[in-house]
């Protein structure tokens, strides 16, 4: 007898299609800009053979599995003060420099923890007083 085992058409061609969905998922992610490309990926075949007493069958278990690249890490800053009942509350900061306003998407303008600053009313000409600081 010949060892004739051809992988794409083992267990009825189930071999290669494991193995093409973990190979798949390795490829996803080696194109995921989230991952270090620098790190290797794996697809492992696990082929376990179990023999019978006469040593003339073996129960045949085929695994894959794969290793890939963990997303990159990914960080913040915040700002970390006391709320007015004395807890300790932390807020991400957006504005990139503490006690710096800035514009969103929208054109808003927000403080340094997004919050939106709103607009004080223009006041009119005949509000106006003239001081004299003389």
């Amino acid at each position: 007898m010949e060892n004739n085992i051809e992988l794409n058409k083992f267990i009825g061609g189930a071999v290669q299609e494991k193995f093409n969905v973990e190979l798949q998922r390795v490829l996803d992610n080696i194109a995921d800009p989230n991952t270090d490309f620098k790190k290797a990926r794996k697809v492992t075949l696990t082929v376990s053979l179990k023999p019978n007493e006469k040593r003339n069958l073996a129960d045949i278990k085929v695994e894959t599995k794969s290793t890939i690249a963990p997303p990159e890490p990914i960080g913040t800053e915040i700002l970390i003060g006391m709320s007015n009942d004395g807890k300790v509350v932390g807020k991400e900061l957006m504005s990139g420099v503490e006690g710096q306003s800035y514009f969103d998407d929208k054109g808003d303008v927000r403080d340094d923890v997004g919050e939106k600053i709103e607009e004080e009313p223009k006041s009119k000409a005949s509000d106006k007083k003239v001081v004299n600081f003389k």
